[in-house]
This record gives structure tokens, sequence and C-alpha cells, in this order.
């Protein structure tokens, strides 16, 4: 090796040295953040998986009680899981409630079940569209429509179609139900109903293939 090459080795240590006394602290506190970074999220993922880990206790419980027909220990069992933000158990917890109170003749309760929910925005219009459903169901086809709003959806387009029937207004069901046919696939399992409930309304159903 050259005595010019050892002696740019040199000066580079030197300066290598240099920088890291005068940054060295902020290095080594950009190091301590980033591991206390590592520890916060590990923390905060076992935290999380802690509380899912209930929360899936909780929802089991409250199938428990269904199960033994017990809605009121079951209701009780939904609004805790509510009350720990337990997201997608408390939600279908609610729903399993919602369907055991309306099999028990309790569609009031039913619907306030359902009206609890604070769902996610992609989960929201499920509970929307059950809330419809039994609005329809109990005489209330008015409130149905408004809860459906500008929903432009396949099943909810068949709800407002079936409110709309309920109200006697047929022809108007009708293109509601034709509306909702044409969003809908044509492998759907649920075609089939729709398309009968097109005809009960007067309507005509195509064939798919004859219409490509």
């Amino acid at each position: 090796m050259a005595i010019d090459d050892l002696l740019d080795e040199h000066e580079q240590s030197e300066r290598v040295r240099s920088w890291l006394r005068k940054n060295g602290v902020s290095i080594l506190a950009g190091v301590a953040i980033a591991i206390g970074g590592i520890a916060g999220w590990q923390w905060w993922q076992k935290e999380a998986s802690n509380s899912l880990a209930g929360a899936n206790v909780q929802y089991q419980a409250v199938l428990k009680h269904l199960q033994d027909k017990d809605l009121a220990q079951a209701a009780k069992g939904v609004k805790a899981l509510d009350a720990g933000k337990a997201n997608i158990y408390s939600d279908l917890a609610a729903l399993q409630l919602a369907k055991a109170q309306v099999e028990a003749g309790k569609n009031e309760d039913a619907l306030a079940t359902l009206r609890a929910i604070e769902a996610d925005p992609e989960f929201q219009p499920v509970i929307e569209q059950r809330i419809a459903r039994l609005l329809v169901a109990t005489g209330k086809a008015d409130e149905a429509i408004k809860a459906l709003g500008s929903a432009t959806d396949s099943a909810s387009l068949e709800i407002h179609g079936d409110a709309l029937m309920a109200q006697g207004k047929r022809d108007a069901a009708r293109g509601q139900y034709e509306k909702a046919l044409k969003t809908l696939d044509v492998a759907a399992p649920q075609r089939r109903l729709l398309e009968t409930k097109v005809m009960d309304a007067g309507g005509t159903v195509t064939d798919p293939a004859e219409s490509v």
C-alpha cells in the first residue's frame, strides 16, 4: 500500500472521528427514539392482540347467551363489547343480537340494537340495510325509504322497492326492482328472487344472455 494511500486513510479516519464527536449525541438520540418507537409499536401490538383476544371471549359468551335464548344477558355482553371499543366483534355481536330479537318478536328492541351500532364506514351500509328491512317488515315503509337515503347498490334498491310495494306503489316499486336487477351480477344467488319481485310488480324479465 502506498504512503499517500495511508495518509488519505488516516485523514479520512480523523474526519470520521471529528464528525462523530460533533454528531454522536444526536445519532444516539435518534437510535434511542427509533428503539423506543419499535418498543412502543411492539407494546401496542401486544395490547391490541390482548384486547382482541378478550373481545373474542366476550363475543363467544354473547353467542352462548343467544343460544340459551337469554337475550338480556346477551344485550349486556354487547354493551360490554361496545364499551371496550372491540370494533368488529361488537358489531357482529350486535347483529346477532338483533337477529335473535327479531326471531323473538321484539322488533323495537332489534331496531334499537341496530341503531346503536357505530360501524366503520364500509360496514355502515349493511347496518342501514338491516334497519330498512326491519322497518318495512314492521309497517314503517316511509322510515325505511329515509333510512336508505340515496343508496344505489342492488340490495338498497331492492329494499326500496319492497318499501314502495308495501305502500301500494307497484309501478314505482317495479322501477326500483329493475334498477336493482341491472346492477346485480348475472351469477348472483339472489337474482332469481329479484326477478320474481320484478314480475310480481308487473314487469318482465329478459334472459341476460339475450340482452348482450
